[in-house]
Parts: C-alpha cells; sequence; structure tokens
C-alpha cells in the first residue's frame, strides 16, 4: 500500500499580556459580572514577562529548544524553574506583542486594523529586523491619530489594541449590523489568520520549502469565519496560503473543536495516498478567547497567569519519500456516534482499534501523543495532569487486553508518559504538538512507532452531548517507495480481471 509521509512541523507562541485583559472570554466576563473584583484589579501584577515566557521550560519544548524528555527532568512546577530560553526554535519561534501587532495589519486586507502613529513606527522599525515578515513592511502604514482610534471605538464599537496598558490601535467592525462581522469577532479571526501566517511562514523556512510546490492547506483551529448568511462559511486555510505565497494550492477548513487538528491530519494522510494533491499543509491559528481561561485559578494559587500565550503550528504532509515516518491512513481510531463517553470506552475506541487492526500490543507503540497540556496550567485549575491521566487509561486497557500485568502498570505509565508542554489553546495540545519531534524520533531516534490523539467536545456546541476522538498510527519508514510501473500493471491487471468477471456473469444471465 502506498502511504503519505510526514516531512515536519512548525509551532508558534505568541506572547499577548494585554489581550488577557481585553480578549480572553474570563476577564471580559469578570468586566461585565464583577468589575471590581480584586482578580481584576490585580491582573497586571500577575502577568509573566517576554524574558519570562521566553525562559519557560515548556515554550521552549514547544518551539523545539528543549528535548520532552529533559523537560520530563525538571521538577514542577516549571514556572518556579527558570532556564535559559531563546526566542528562536528548531520548531518556530516566541514571538512578542508589539511584533504581533503588525502581523494583525499585514494579513488584514480590508483596511479594518489601524495603528496609533508612533505606535505602527515602532511597529514597522520592529518587523524590519524580522526575516519572516521584513519584506511585508510597508503594509504597516503610517497610523492614525489617537484621537482618531477613541472616536473608533466610542462610536463604531471598534475593538481596542492594548500595549503595556495604553491604547495603541484599533479593529473597526466589517459590518454595521452583522453581528458576525463586528470589531470583537474580526479581532478574533485577524488573530487566527496572522498567527496561522506565522507558523506557516515559519514551516517552510525551517524545511527550505517551496511554497508554489504546496497544493492543498487545511486550517483546523476552532474559530470561524462568514457572514450573516453563513456563519461559519470559512475559509481560513486559502486566506493563510495566499499570505505565504502557496499560488497554487487551494484549501479548506476542519472544525470538531480540540480533535479538529487530528481530523485534518488523517484528512491529508489520506488525500496525499489517494494521489488527490502531493503536498499537504495543515495549520492552525490561536484563539484570543482562551487567554487566561485559568488565570483565576493561577492567581489563587499563588502563579502568575499561564495562559499567556496564543499557540500555532503547521506540518507538512507529502508523498513516501523512502525517509520519512509514514502515516498509517489505514490504522485510524473513531469515536463513534454509539461508542459511549465513559473515558475507558473512549481509550477503547481510539486506541485499542488500531491495535486490533494493527495485532500490536500495547507496549508496541512507542509514543501517545494524546492531550498535550501542560500540568502547570491545569493542576491549580483542577484538572490534574492530563497527558499521565489519559496515559494511565491506556495501561489500563492494556491490562483489559492482556497486554501488561496489572503490576506493572505503573511501570508501562512512568516508560511512556510524555509530559504536557503545550498551551491551553483548545485545539493546539490535542496529540499534534509530538509532530515536530515524531519527524527526528522515527527517523534518526529509537521510536519505531507512534499514535497520535485528537479529542473533542462536541457538546460545547450545544447540538449534540456526544465526545469526539480520532486517532491515527506513525511508523519508521521501511525504506520501500511504491514503484509507479509496479502500481500502474496492478491497476491494469485489477481492471482485466474485473472486466473478464463482468463478462463471465454476463453470459452465466444470457444462458
Amino acid at each position: 500500500m502506498n502511504y503519505s509521509t510526514l516531512r515536519g512541523a512548525s509551532y508558534v507562541l505568541v506572547h499577548t499580556p494585554d489581550m488577557i485583559e481585553h480578549n480572553g472570554t474570563t476577564q471580559t466576563t469578570e468586566k461585565i459580572t464583577t468589575p471590581d473584583s480584586p482578580y481584576l484589579a490585580n491582573l497586571y501584577d500577575n502577568l509573566r514577562s517576554f524574558e519570562e515566557v521566553v525562559n519557560y521550560a515548556p515554550n521552549q519544548t514547544f518551539i523545539g529548544n528543549m528535548d520532552y524528555h529533559e523537560l520530563k527532568e525538571i521538577p514542577q512546577p516549571w514556572v518556579n524553574q527558570s532556564i535559559e530560553g531563546k526566542r528562536e526554535g528548531k520548531f518556530g519561534e516566541i514571538m512578542p506583542e508589539l511584533e504581533f501587532y503588525g502581523l494583525l495589519q499585514i494579513v488584514d486586507v480590508f483596511e479594518l486594523v489601524h495603528l496609533e502613529e508612533s505606535f505602527a513606527a515602532k511597529v514597522r522599525e520592529a518587523l524590519s529586523n524580522h526575516p519572516l515578515f521584513k519584506d511585508d513592511v510597508e503594509k504597516i502604514k503610517a497610523g492614525k491619530p489617537l484621537a482618531w482610534i477613541e472616536k473608533d471605538l466610542a462610536e463604531n464599537h471598534a475593538e481596542g489594541l492594548y500595549y503595556d496598558r495604553q491604547l495603541v490601535g484599533g479593529v473597526s467592525p466589517a459590518h454595521q449590523i452583522d453581528v458576525n462581522l463586528n470589531a470583537h469577532v474580526m479581532l478574533e479571526n485577524l488573530v487566527v489568520k496572522a498567527s496561522g501566517v506565522l507558523a506557516l511562514r515559519q514551516l517552510i523556512a525551517k524545511h527550505q520549502l517551496d511554497p508554489k510546490e504546496i497544493d492543498y492547506v487545511i486550517e483546523c483551529s476552532e474559530e470561524a469565519c462568514g457572514d450573516m448568511n453563513q456563519r461559519g462559511g470559512g475559509n481560513f486555510a486559502k486566506s493563510i496560503a495566499e499570505l505565504c505565497g502557496c499560488e497554487h494550492a487551494t484549501g479548506s477548513d476542519i472544525r470538531s473543536f480540540c480533535a479538529g487538528p487530528t481530523h485534518a491530519l488523517i484528512t491529508a494522510a489520506s488525500l496525499v495516498a489517494a494521489g488527490t494533491h502531493k503536498n499537504v499543509v495543515l495549520v492552525a491559528g490561536g484563539a484570543t478567547a482562551k487567554l487566561g481561561m485559568n488565570g483565576k485559578s493561577h492567581v489563587g494559587k499563588g502563579l502568575p497567569i499561564l495562559e499567556d500565550v496564543l499557540g500555532g503550528f503547521a506540518a507538512l504532509i507529502s508523498e513516501n519519500d523512502g525517509v520519512s515516518p509514514i502515516l498509517r491512513h489505514d490504522l485510524t481510531g473513531k469515536h463513534e456516534v454509539g461508542s459511549g463517553s465513559s473515558p475507558q470506552a473512549v481509550t477503547t475506541a481510539l486506541i485499542g482499534s488500531i491495535l486490533e487492526k494493527a495485532q500490536l500490543t500495547i507496549k508496541d507503540v512507542d509514543v501517545y501523543s494524546v492531550e498535550m497540556q501542560n500540568p502547570d496550567i491545569t493542576k491549580p485549575a483542577g484538572a490534574g495532569d492530563v497527558p499521565l491521566a489519559n496515559l494511565k487509561m491506556i495501561g489500563a486497557i492494556g491490562v483489559l487486553r492482556k497486554d501488561i500485568e496489572k503490576k506493572d502498570l505503573m511501570a508501562f505509565v512512568n516508560e511512556k508518559a510524555l509530559v504536557g508542554w503545550a498551551p491551553t489553546q483548545g485545539h493546539i495540545p490535542s496529540g499534534i504538538p509530538y509532530l515536530g519531534f515524531a519527524a527526528e524520533d522515527l527517523v534518526s531516534g529509537d521510536k519505531n512507532r507512534a499514535m497520535i490523539v485528537g479529542k473533542g467536545s462536541l457538546f460545547l456546541g450545544r447540538m449534540t452531548n456526544l465526545f469526539d476522538g480520532v486517532s491515527i498510527l506513525m511508523e519508521r519508514n521501511n525504506g520501500k517507495v511504491a514503484d509507479e510501473n509496479q502500481q500502474d500493471l496492478e491497476e491494469l491487471v485489477k481492471r482485466e480481471v474485473a472486466q473478464a468477471l463482468r463478462s463471465f456473469a454476463a453470459n452465466l444471465s444470457a444462458e
């Protein structure tokens, strides 16, 4: 069988401390319900600096400067263990808020983003030194007077952009009546697009890709762009491809809450294996709504607000090159409508079904990448260590399958456990953070198989109480690339046999 391969992945973080107050749903809701709350009054005393965000071990793991094995050796909570980090990593980068505001204007093609005059000059100067955006700085306009921006907020319901607690810009509504094009939604969507462009440009640069050879782009974040006639019509994918030089690409958006990226991975693998497209890119931008989502819990435990970054990623799926890890599109798991919603039922559907089809034991898979949330974030919020909890359930399924003894459960967990290093941006942690390491582990490392698992909470949309999840097995490449002539011969034989059977059946009917 012909398989597609994972050629590589990129990961980006954007530090947006001012957006926590003005765009994170926890904070904006608090402003409405309890505007005089101590949490809001002391919000900025509990924010990290850009340097602290860069020197945070999980963030360095996310962009590839630290191996996940190294992270596992650092005592938790990691926020108390400052390291010497770098802005740039082998997978991507951590971008400061000032530069990101410039990206918002660069990706804005309807002139909705406005920056204050002096701030626009600072942004232009900063981005002129960025290797991926220095050619785009002319798109950053001269700027507007502060009074103009203040009037736009007061009279036109624009959404403010803030830096160091000062108003420095705004996003105007794209329509005066359509709530799907109001300033709040437009800002959310432009953030998705801008962080997606950053991730895809990083992928192209890190892997020295020709963007003109990318023929399909799948965007798989959790936002949806459209208007009053088609609220989630899309298309983020093509808008991101346009600004990354993918001239010959088309694309579409895939949504399934947190499970969306793994749905997209399976779709991309199948498209390439079928020969529909040769080079398919997955890309996803970040979600402003989830900034500071658990901030009150963090502050209550004496921690800084840790959900202070937007996340983004991109990955390239291509034809089999005989080297890169293969994606077993024939070995996938799915949480079916009738699977049940208990942890055991979900794990059996997503993990056990693949093992059964592949005739593997639970120990034959070297890495299980499920929900890679950073425990520094989830533990204070009462959700515990999510990756560890998932692996314990996988081990329990192994005990039920008699792949391991009950007494060996914790040994299995300790051996296989991945610590979570991804920000809680919904779709970003769900299985996908391991892809960058998988491209190395399954080629030059000591791993032979990995399982990528995405889970989603469909009940959040109030359309169904169902859970969602899909999974796919990845393997080390055996070096065998299907010969096109052999494939053509096999297809010819199949057609000849089918024709002979049809003729035989017709003769029987005639008799």
